[in-house]
């Protein structure tokens, strides 16, 4: 996934901003709270999200992922993905949905339901 999918795949969630900061990363937030970085990468292209301790615990592990620099170790369970060569594209997908699901939680009903956030926690 190229920088430009990945804002493309970000702004079709509901409430979200974009900025560009941190040194040129491309960052997504739901009122105002990261759900997901594009960059901060070394020389090629990766991208940052936010996990459950289940999916962070498995990321750590996997090849392609590595705890999020910065976040991880701050005890906060946020994944890089840094093999972006397109084969983990659903995946990458796939975590980013649950990474905006999981900072939209986060939030209260009462501001849930003022942006039209429409997300419920998993059983």
């Amino acid at each position: 996934m190229d920088y430009d999918s990945f804002n493309a795949f970000c702004e079709r969630f509901t409430a979200t901003s974009h900025v560009v900061q941190w040194g040129n990363a491309q960052v997504w937030k739901v009122a105002g709270k990261v759900f997901a970085i594009g960059g901060w990468g070394d020389d090629k292209p990766a991208y940052t999200f936010k996990t459950s301790d289940l999916n962070f615990e498995f990321l750590s592990h996997k090849d392609g992922y590595k705890p999020a620099p910065y976040f991880a170790t701050r005890g906060m369970k946020w994944i890089q993905q840094t093999d972006t060569d397109g084969e983990l594209d659903e995946e990458l997908e796939y975590y980013i949905t649950e990474s905006y699901r999981l900072v939209a939680l986060g939030l209260s009903k009462k501001k849930r339901k003022e942006l039209g956030i429409d997300v419920e926690p998993r059983e």
